[in-house]
């Protein structure tokens, strides 16, 4: 079996020096901006509350085992972040529909407007950012960023023997002509 040093020297190091280092200069300006969007939406949720808020809209309501198992998250992580917005009326505490004894996290209609207003800046800062890429750039960006994040989330799993974490992105919707908004603006889950 290929040590991580033979697979390394498969690849051209210079290249890969330059993949890392695109990577953590991404990781900075991401951290920067928070990839929040734009106007007065900038900056306004932080990437915990909308990776949650997003899972519970793609998903549905699920406790918080199944929602953490998902994120690739502990479960007091969750606890910890979800209680905010449960305070703040964005998500819901409900009884599970089949063992009323069982609690199940929901999206509020409130935190389903938010969580829209939220995505539309979101949208809105992803266009201005690729103004000069063609759809078949972003879409391909998309791929590979999942596929990037995809293998990063199954490397980590491996390595502490957790569950894999899904993306819970939207699929990219088929872009309208000239619409250059048709690229989902978060594709990737992290904690």
């Amino acid at each position: 079996m290929p040590t991580s040093q033979d697979m390394t020297t498969a690849f051209d190091p210079g290249l890969l020096d330059a993949l890392q280092h695109q990577v953590a200069v991404f990781a900075r300006r991401a951290e920067q901006t928070r990839l929040g969007g734009t106007g007065q939406l900038r900056n306004s949720m932080d990437r915990a509350a909308y990776l949650l808020l997003n899972r519970l809209d793609q998903e549905g309501p699920m406790g918080v085992k199944a929602l953490a198992a998902g994120m690739g998250i502990d479960s007091s992580t969750v606890t910890r972040q979800v209680a905010p917005l449960v305070d703040t009326g964005l998500v819901k505490r409900t009884s599970h529909p089949e063992d009323g004894r069982a609690v199940v996290l929901q999206l509020s209609p409130r935190g389903l407007a938010r969580l829209e207003e939220v995505r539309s800046s979101r949208r809105q800062l992803m266009v201005e950012v690729t103004e000069g890429w063609t759809p078949d750039e972003r879409e391909s960006f998309c791929t590979l960023l999942t596929r990037f994040n995809t293998a990063l989330s199954a490397r980590q799993s491996a390595h502490t023997g957790g569950p894999v974490a899904e993306s819970a992105a939207p699929a990219a919707p088929a872009a309208e002509p000239g619409d250059p908004a048709g690229t989902p603006s978060e594709s990737a889950q992290t904690s």
